[in-house]
């Protein structure tokens, strides 16, 4: 089975910087792509940003302009950069990773995630 394990969450003040990183079980090669998805006490998880294998990035809208997700030249490790965070962006960020499968037959593996806050 796929693990996935998350360091580098916080707790950071408004207009700070934090980088997330996720490390998988298995080579980023083996996947179609890998990312972050959040999410906060009583809202729904969210898209925070994805990579393809052949290096598409993938943005959610709050987050664009702000965030960057990179990737390691080998192993099965992404990274997340976070800048000028907002008390909006306090959540647990989950990693993913996606691996295709024919027709219908593509699935999920999820990390147990990672805290960050942004609090004054």
């Amino acid at each position: 089975q796929v693990q996935l394990v998350e360091s580098g969450g916080d707790l950071v003040q408004p207009g700070g910087s934090l980088r997330l990183s996720c490390t998988a079980s298995e080579s980023f090669f083996n996947f179609n792509h890998m990312g972050w998805y959040r999410q906060a006490p009583g809202k729904k998880r969210e898209l925070v940003a994805t990579i393809t294998t052949g290096g598409t990035t993938n943005y959610g809208d709050s987050v664009v302009g702000r965030f960057i997700i990179s990737r390691a030249n080998t192993g099965g490790t992404v990274y997340l950069q976070m800048n000028n965070l907002k008390a909006e962006d306090t959540a647990v960020y989950i990693c993913n990773a996606y691996r295709a499968g024919k027709g219908w037959s593509g699935r999920d593996y999820w990390g147990q995630g990672t805290q960050v806050t942004v609090s004054s």
